[in-house]
């Protein structure tokens, strides 16, 4: 259960990452401070203003994707005709300087988002607090949600078409800007929604936005760019593979079991589980 729960942690940063990549192509290291951020937001909410902790995760989630419209309009969309190396540098400039904010804004001591969900619940020999029960409820809701709409309504199939070819959009009159702006918006407000259960289930620092989104990125490549479905299986292979490494050697080794299994995988599938030859 804690690898499928920390797991789900896996996958909505993936799927942020995944739309963000896969579909405009921009290399996002400053995913994962976004996802720190918005977990310090909610951190505040509920220390400062006593809050309760679903009610800041519609907060939160809110604020990523706010965040997420500003860096595509002001960091990204300048450079979007130049070279990639271009984008790739804003990326890891976006990185340093949201970390140190954060740093000099909160400190660079751990906290942890308060909750007063501390139930357990025990079922067939499992047992799992309400919190943790309840937070992967809601993941599994929002990945649900981001899949119908990409696939079922307008924007979804316009952003399908872009990420197809960029060129035939513009001539059949998609408006590719916005939906530039639409996709850092989702993607970041998941990643908003991870940097909340990351925070109430272990702990927020300013300096994790950087091995969230590496963690991200070897989910992204297990599963197969572009793939839906590979984020969500690579996303779960990953936090199980963690939990039972850790379980039966030690938790220093926790990030050397998910990149041992990356590894592994690509050896015999360099395309991903669910990737396609060439992608």
């Amino acid at each position: 259960m804690n690898g499928v729960f920390i797991g789900s942690y896996y996958v909505l940063i993936a799927l942020g990452l995944s739309i963000i990549f896969g579909i405009l192509g921009i290399p996002h290291f400053a995913h994962g401070s976004v996802a720190m951020f918005s977990g310090y937001i909610s951190y505040l909410l509920v220390k400062r203003l006593g809050m309760d902790l679903f009610a800041t995760l519609i907060i939160s989630m809110l604020f990523a994707a706010l965040v997420g419209i500003v860096l595509e309009r002001i960091a990204y969309r300048p450079v979007r005709n130049a070279p990639p190396i271009n984008s790739f540098i804003i990326a890891l400039g976006l990185l340093m300087m949201i970390d140190n904010s954060a740093n000099i804004l909160f400190g660079a001591n751990q906290v942890i988002i308060p909750s007063s969900y501390d139930r357990v619940f025990r079922f067939a020999g499992v047992s799992i607090s309400s919190l943790r029960l309840y937070l992967l409820i809601i993941s599994l809701v929002l990945i649900t949600l981001l899949y119908l709409f990409i696939q079922y309504t307008k924007m979804g199939k316009a952003i399908r078409a872009v990420a197809q070819n960029r060129e035939a959009s513009l001539i059949v009159g998609i408006d590719t800007d916005r939906v530039s702006t639409v996709v850092f918006a989702l993607g970041s407000a998941m990643a908003g929604a991870a940097g909340v259960f990351i925070g109430s289930i272990f702990a927020l620092y300013p300096a994790m936005g950087g091995a969230t989104v590496m963690k991200g990125f070897a989910v992204l490549i297990l599963g197969g760019l572009g793939s839906f479905p590979g984020a969500i299986i690579g996303g779960l292979l990953i936090g199980i593979t963690e939990n039972f490494g850790t379980a039966l050697l030690s938790s220093a080794y926790k990030d050397l079991f998910a990149f041992v299994l990356l590894v592994i995988v690509l050896i015999f599938k360099p395309s991903g589980l669910f990737g396609r030859k060439g992608v």
